[in-house]
């Protein structure tokens, strides 16, 4: 069985949490999230440890999953989540903008992604794109739309794909 919320969570320097009832707001020098605990879950904090405890073994999933939400959100906003992205194929390109991103990767029309709140976007080359944040869903669930436009396929390896991301290459047919 998993024990991830036996581990506690250390708040780095910067980082205060604030607990009001169910409701959780976690501060830092990036800015603020907030969460709200789910029944059987309970937090206390200790200095700058914070532990999760459950009510029942029943509870147990749910304070695993309660406590990994929160170390996410306590690195959010001190150092921040990115997710970078590559772009493979002739012609393609990005170009970031204060809330857009746009693509051009091979469509008919160019591709204008609007950026969620509190997400951005740079693009330190033509093909790459760095998607960054200080929530970690939403960080990823841009970075996947973003992707979704046009994925990578298997014969050429052309598409959007994360910079960590390794595309399985097929063979071509064969006379």
């Amino acid at each position: 069985m998993s024990r991830v919320a036996n581990n506690p969570v250390e708040l780095p320097s910067g980082v205060e949490v604030k607990v009001n009832g169910r409701d959780l707001t976690v501060k830092g020098g990036k800015g603020a999230l907030e969460f709200t605990l789910k029944d059987g879950v309970n937090i206390s904090q200790d200095d700058n440890v914070l532990s999760v405890a459950y009510d029942s073994d029943k509870f147990k999933a749910l304070a695993g999953t309660t406590r990994a939400l929160l170390s996410n959100m306590v690195k959010g906003v001190s150092e921040g989540w990115e997710k970078k992205l590559v772009l493979n194929g002739v012609g393609y390109r990005a170009k970031a903008d204060a809330k857009s991103v746009n693509l051009t990767v091979g469509l008919s029309h160019p591709v204008d992604y609007q950026l969620p709140e509190g997400v951005s976007a740079e693009t330190p080359t033509q093909t790459e794109i760095v998607v960054k944040g200080i929530d970690k869903q939403a960080v990823g669930q841009a970075a996947a739309e973003i992707r979704a436009y046009r994925p990578p396929e298997p014969y050429k390896g052309k598409g959007i794909r994360y910079a960590d991301e390794h595309v399985r290459r097929k063979e071509a047919k064969k006379k």
